[in-house]
């Protein structure tokens, strides 16, 4: 039950990553979520990019594992891996460019996939 809330924690918190790039324009990670879905059928040579596609399914999988009886491990750490890539990105955009809203905005995230790991590697020969 507990691997259930913290995949669920890990989909919301990757919602909420913020970007901003130029002088005025920024986004959450759910908006521009909504923007590659909305033009994925629509024009999908637009959207597709690696660092749209990878964290999408980091997403999905997770998702996928909140419909299992028991999660599984293995669909956690890639779902890891595949949303960090991303949100790792912009914590060191953050850092490198003293820029706290991007820093923070990453932060619960990275929190909470490091307890994650930590908690899933303490179970001993679970699948």
């Amino acid at each position: 039950m507990k691997e259930k809330l913290l995949n669920t924690l890990l989909i919301i918190f990757s919602l909420f990553g913020y970007l901003e790039w130029g002088a005025d324009s920024s986004t959450f990670l759910f908006e521009g979520e909504y923007e590659v879905l909305s033009n994925l059928l629509i024009k999908p040579d637009t959207v597709i990019h690696p660092f749209t596609m990878i964290p999408f399914l980091g997403q999905i999988l997770l998702f996928a594992t909140l419909f299992q009886k028991k999660p599984n491990k293995i669909m956690t750490y890639i779902a890891i891996v595949c949303l960090g890539l991303l949100l790792g990105f912009m914590f060191f955009i953050g850092i490198t460019r003293i820029n706290f809203k991007i820093l923070i905005s990453t932060l619960p995230f990275l929190v909470t996939a490091t307890y994650t790991v930590f908690h899933l590697r303490k179970q001993k020969g679970d699948k």
